[in-house]
């Protein structure tokens, strides 16, 4: 596992003119990869760990959550994309130097009527099939809530989210599963809400958890809410708005500002009859219109300096966006929105199996920088990180400013399509890069970037390059959970932020397939 510093390239509008140089030869193992794809067997209550290599720091304290597929196969029956997977959640618990590991399923109705059963009885999203193919699976429309794709903590519940439907409550120390929560009526029964929520880090006062539901078809309604998250509030709906557009909204994630709510609805068609047939899944019946833009759906927040207005609509650049890293406004007016794109929408076809995927068939994922000109509705378009991306994010403190570093998960190699199996940190400003890298046999999944502790009474969000009173923005660590195909296990590490120098990696005692998202919650 390694460090090295590098320096990123960038161009303006499309990639930068010339023949680009061929990619190098995967540096990693296959086998080594796909092991990941496993069940989990075993549920941890607050197993002690300590550091294998380095030194666990003291002042971390709070605690880690983690999303993701836990159990892919059962009763022989594979799941068809591991986003199908039934959720796991995972907790990472610091106090003073010390570790404790706990880990449970997610008690769905779904998953608790599989167990009994001891076989797969619903369809999954991403193209998982009941055993009996088409004639068993057609007009069985259910969609199974699999909770698996983010977890958050809000006021006393921890929420484990999958976007199609409600947010299932857990108690946030023993992982328990409370069950299916409607927020205190704010929801309706099934309705959509985000796995991508945001945390407004106090742009109006308070820390806010920003979030979205969708309602797709024909005309999309999106339904815009921000809750408290701190205080007696905590967990209160401070603001909700819903507003109307057309076309079929494929929405994963979003970014704020202190006055938008930012959507890049992606130009994309949904045909169900393969779903109604029982021949894909839901998520297979969507495709990319090729030659088509996308558009930035622009809507004002409650408490920003537009309110009331109506959203403003500006055609996107081509591509494919699941993942925002962060957006601003800066000093000229300017929105500013830095994101994944892809050349098209990438899907496992209904026979090809996961395992084996051939990445050279994929489109990769590259960091680009769309600048809004809110004046005259243009977009202008620029490279920041051609290398193979996925999973960015900034301070937490940053959310919504303009910040000076992102961490993500990168490819080995620096042009090409590959698993993640490094963490990057690019300077937003300079262009400078430094990787830290579990290559040749780990894969890393999403960074979590967890500031160093302010002191009490600190001021909150602030200008580029300091995240806190007089705290550089990068003072802070990047906790990640890395797949160890030597072990077959997972192993946790922790890096310094600034530095991308490895603190620590703890060897944990489960073997947890690739996840989703995660998030920090203080002590």
């Amino acid at each position: 596992m390694t460090v090295a510093p590098s320096r990123a390239s960038s161009s303006e509008g499309s990639d930068a003119a010339g023949a680009a140089p061929a990619p190098a030869p995967a540096a990693y193992d296959r086998a080594d990869w796909s092991s990941a794809f496993r069940n989990v067997g075993v549920e941890l209550s607050a197993v002690p760990l300590s550091a294998a290599r380095g030194t666990i720091p003291s002042e971390l304290s709070g605690t880690l959550y983690r999303n993701g597929p836990g159990r892919l196969e059962r009763g022989g029956h594979w799941v068809h994309h591991p986003f199908d997977g039934d959720a796991m959640i995972t907790a990472l618990r610091f106090e003073a130097g010390a570790l404790q590991l706990s880990n449970r399923f997610v008690r769905t109705e779904g998953w608790l009527a599989e167990e009994a059963a001891g076989k797969v009885l619903f369809r999954g999203v991403f193209g998982t099939q009941k055993p009996g193919g088409p004639i068993a699976n057609a007009f069985d429309l259910r969609l199974k809530n699999i909770a698996n794709t983010q977890v958050v903590r809000l006021g006393d519940q921890l929420l484990a989210l999958w976007e199609a439907s409600s947010p299932h409550a857990l108690d946030p120390d023993t992982l328990e599963t409370r069950g299916i929560t409607l927020l205190d009526g704010v929801l309706k029964p099934d309705e959509a809400f985000s796995a991508h929520p945001r945390l407004d880090p106090g742009h109006h006062g308070e820390p806010r958890l920003v979030t979205f539901g969708v309602k797709a078809g024909p005309t999309s309604t999106v339904r815009l809410m921000e809750f408290a998250t701190s205080g007696d509030q905590a967990g209160q709906l401070l603001a909700d708005d819903s507003y109307s557009f057309k076309g079929f909204a494929f929405l994963h994630d979003f970014a704020i500002t202190p006055n938008w709510a930012v959507f890049l609805q992606n130009a994309v068609a949904f045909n169900p009859l393969g779903f109604v047939l029982g021949q894909k899944g839901a998520a297979q019946c969507l495709s990319s219109k090729p030659g088509q833009q996308g558009q930035f759906w622009l809507v004002p927040r409650a408490s920003g300096a537009f309110a009331g207005q109506k959203p403003r609509l500006i055609k996107a650049p081509e591509g494919f966006v699941f993942h925002h890293l962060n957006a601003f406004e800066d000093a000229s007016g300017d929105l500013v929105v830095d994101s994944i794109f892809y050349a098209d929408f990438p899907s496992i076809g209904p026979d090809v199996d996961f395992r084996t995927i051939d990445f050279d068939s994929l489109p990769e994922g590259q960091l680009k920088r769309c600048r809004i000109d809110l004046k005259t509705a243009s977009v202008s378009l620029e490279l920041l990180e051609p290398r193979c991306c996925e999973f960015a994010m900034v301070n937490p403190a940053q959310q919504g400013l303009a910040a000076r570093y992102g961490w993500m998960a990168v490819a080995e190699r620096e042009l090409g399509n590959d698993p993640l199996q490094a963490i990057e940190k690019v300077d937003l400003l300079s262009g400078e890069r430094q990787v830290w890298s579990a290559s040749p046999r780990g894969f890393v999944n999403e960074p979590v970037m967890v500031p160093y502790p302010q002191a009490s009474g600190a001021a909150g969000p602030a200008a580029t390059g300091t995240a806190a009173a007089g705290q550089p923005e990068d003072r802070g660590w990047v906790l990640v959970l890395v797949w160890n195909g030597a072990r077959c296990a997972s192993d946790l590490v922790i890096l310094d932020a600034a530095t991308m120098a490895e603190q620590a990696v703890v060897e944990l005692p489960l073997a947890i397939p690739y996840g989703l998202h995660g998030t920090w919650s203080p002590a």
